[in-house]
């Protein structure tokens, strides 16, 4: 069945479908080697290019249905599909597929670990990335140098970054002690650094930092750094109705957990028990 190519592009994570309707303005895509025009269906036999170059649409023209997986991030790897510097990414270990691709729900910088999803299907990952969605991020934190009531209340009322305001919507005490003292963080957004510029803007560091927990998606306590899995059908369930969306048909069968190579595995900080590797963002 033929669908607007924007819905179909967007679906398949290429960008929102006000982005591609741009660069459907813009002729920057092509359908059967003609410039495609708003409003234009296609289906699987079309052939469709962004800047000339081919791109694969047969996963988000309801033929397959879309994957996701949750992956512990180690310290060290990027969130990118390629380095010049040949540096390791989040990438690198993930199924190889032949008619979709892998679409990273937001991003982590190489200093942090932790939770990251990984879905087939953009229009979950664009909802869940959008800041009208306020899905919640939960980071573990663990601080060097001393915070009193007053840094936490303010780091709750908020404070003003290079960007705008930010605040947390919770900070809920960990345990330790001096330069090892444990928080745990909330907030809605996924700004650049967030998390590291709001506890700098008080005057202490994060010497560690770890996500624990995307929307309603927890980071299992058995997955070890730079291993993934797919989401269970429940996780599956609950993760889409967190975007607004229907979830898809059960798949046939559930991927087995894989794995890169050996994961990086540090000390957790009280109450967390998670893995990973020391970090800053």
């Amino acid at each position: 069945m033929a669908e607007r190519l924007q819905k179909v592009l967007a679906r398949a994570g290429y960008g929102s479908r006000r982005q591609i309707e741009s660069w459907i303005s813009a002729g920057r895509i092509s359908v059967n080697g003609r410039p495609a025009e708003l409003g234009v269906t296609v289906g699987a036999a079309d052939e469709i290019r962004i800047d000339d170059q081919p791109v694969s649409v047969a996963a988000s023209l309801g033929k397959v249905i879309p994957r996701t997986l949750i992956y512990h991030k180690p310290v060290g790897e990027l969130t990118t599909r390629s380095d010049p510097e040949g540096r390791p990414t989040v990438f690198d270990g993930l199924p190889r597929m032949k008619t979709a691709r892998w679409i990273a729900v937001g991003r982590l910088d190489m200093n942090t670990a932790g939770l990251l999803l990984f879905t087939t299907d953009g229009e979950l990952a664009n909802r869940l990335m959008h800041p009208s969605s306020e899905v919640e991020r939960e980071y573990a934190v663990r601080i060097l140098g001393k915070v009193d009531a007053g840094i936490l209340a303010q780091l709750l009322k908020g404070v003003a970054l290079d960007d705008g305001r930010a605040a947390f919507t919770s900070i809920r005490d960990a345990g330790g002690s001096g330069a090892n003292h444990w928080y745990h963080v909330t907030l809605k957004e996924g700004r650049n650094r967030e998390v590291r510029r709001l506890w700098e803007s008080q005057g202490v560091q994060v010497s560690r930092l770890i996500r624990v927990r995307f929307g309603p998606i927890e980071l299992p306590r058995q997955l070890r750094a730079g291993r993934h899995r797919a989401l269970t059908r429940q996780e599956v369930v609950v993760l889409y109705r967190a975007a607004g969306l229907k979830p898809p048909p059960a798949a046939p069968r559930r991927a087995p957990a894989g794995r890169r190579g050996p994961g990086v595995r540090g000390k957790p900080g009280p109450s967390t028990r998670r893995r990973g590797n020391k970090a800053r963002k």
